[in-house]
């Protein structure tokens, strides 16, 4: 949630409600939406460790809100984060120790395991595909999320497939 926050804050200063509504815009209901308080512990954090600065701005209605704008320090976090490409491997996949796991354990079988895990990725999928058709077709990004999730899970399902195919004791 840091390095998000701060992209959204290199346009300009926003309050954390602001950047909450800006987040979800943005991702749609694709992407786990993140609670204000997560937001506001989340701006502190960025606060106490100079990326960003906050400022009391007096309201007449209403109590006061705290803007929040970028520091050199945050817009070099930025930048940083940005020339980082993103490196993740599922070599620590928990399903995966759990099917490496069972015939040591006698707890669980690993077809009834690849075939429990298959009937998860398939309800995601379904939900994935409500989801698709609900969103709002002008919000690519939220729509590129939603492909990328589904392509993900295609993947998964391919490889619980292989799995099963190797793992499956001949009869």
């Amino acid at each position: 949630m840091r390095l998000p926050l701060l992209a959204l804050l290199a346009r300009g200063p926003a309050h954390g409600y602001e950047l909450k509504q800006d987040l979800e815009q943005l991702l749609g209901a694709a992407y786990p939406q993140p609670n204000v308080g997560q937001i506001y512990v989340t701006l502190g954090r960025l606060e106490k460790s100079g990326l960003i600065e906050g400022e009391e701005v007096e309201q007449s209605s209403r109590p006061n809100k705290k803007i929040y704008h970028l520091t050199d320090a945050g817009r070099e976090a930025l930048h940083a984060w940005y020339e980082e490409t993103a490196d993740e491997p599922r070599v620590r996949d928990e399903f995966f120790m759990k099917l490496a796991l069972a015939p040591q354990t006698g707890l669980a079988e690993r077809i009834s395991l690849i075939n429990k895990q298959r009937r998860q990725y398939l309800n995601t999928m379904r939900s994935l595909s409500k989801l698709a058709a609900a969103e709002n077709r002008d919000n690519r990004i939220a729509q590129l999320l939603i492909e990328g999730a589904m392509l993900h899970l295609q993947a998964d399902l391919d490889w619980l497939e292989r799995c099963q195919e190797e793992l499956e004791e001949p009869e």
